[in-house]
């Protein structure tokens, strides 16, 4: 078990089709009675969705385990996978003190004309170096994150990044880049604590409930309009 419970496949999936779907509505130049069509079943299924969901959002972590809480995803590793709000990216290479990767930014990421909003930059570095570290066998809180931002970063190209990572006595100093054609478009420098992750781990992550464990809730059922399109 890692930094939490694995998403479900379904969510994994609904995430790529939402992150599509949003760069696709973002492009759209004219209305489209599609548009309308499909915000209805959106809220249609968004409504009996809601009737699964547990009674508190709180994560069901450490001594919070009431089943009335909702189960905590693995932050550590993908988030984007699985989160369409989060940027998705790749490792080519991954050692204790070095990393490499790529990563793509759609639509959805968009700030100025066809860049990059510095915001979902520092989220990008956040998360790919914090990765590093979990899976490079240290993990723990981010203490500073300073972005430096040097050329403007495109949407829609695949970029490059790389990161390097060093031990001091306070914990653990990150420096990522990020890359166009090997021109430096982006640097980053992220402190963080230095942590065993099976200390991490045995904070008791809420693991998800056997499905004869859900009895209770009501059935949810496709909206006819979804049923129809079958």
């Amino acid at each position: 078990m890692g930094f939490g419970e694995v998403p479900l496949p379904q969510t994994v999936a609904a995430a790529a089709s939402i992150r599509r779907l949003t760069g696709i509505l973002l492009a759209l130049e004219q209305p489209d009675s599609i548009v309308d069509d499909l915000v209805a079943r959106i809220d249609a299924v968004s409504d009996r969705l809601t009737a699964l969901l547990p009674a508190d959002l709180g994560p069901r972590i450490g001594d919070h385990q009431s089943p009335d809480r909702r189960i905590y995803l693995d932050h550590s590793r993908d988030i984007g996978v699985y989160n369409p709000a989060f940027p998705e990216f790749a490792f080519t290479t991954s050692e204790p003190d070095r990393a490499t990767g790529t990563v793509i930014f759609p639509l959805n990421f968009e700030g100025p004309p066809g860049l990059v909003h510095g915001g979902f930059l520092s989220v990008f570095f956040d998360s790919v170096m914090q990765q590093h570290n979990c899976q490079e066998g240290l993990a723990g809180k981010t203490r500073s994150l300073n972005v430096r931002y040097r050329r403007p970063t495109p949407l829609l190209r695949q970029l490059d990044f790389d990161i390097t990572r060093t031990r001091h006595e306070r914990g653990l100093l990150s420096t990522g880049r990020l890359l166009l054609d090997g021109e430096v478009l982006v640097i980053a420098e992220m402190d963080a604590v230095a942590m065993d992750p099976d200390k991490l781990i045995t904070r008791t992550y809420g693991r998800r409930r056997p499905v004869a464990d859900s009895v209770g809730h009501p059935e949810l059922s496709i909206p006819r309009a979804l049923e129809e399109d079958r």
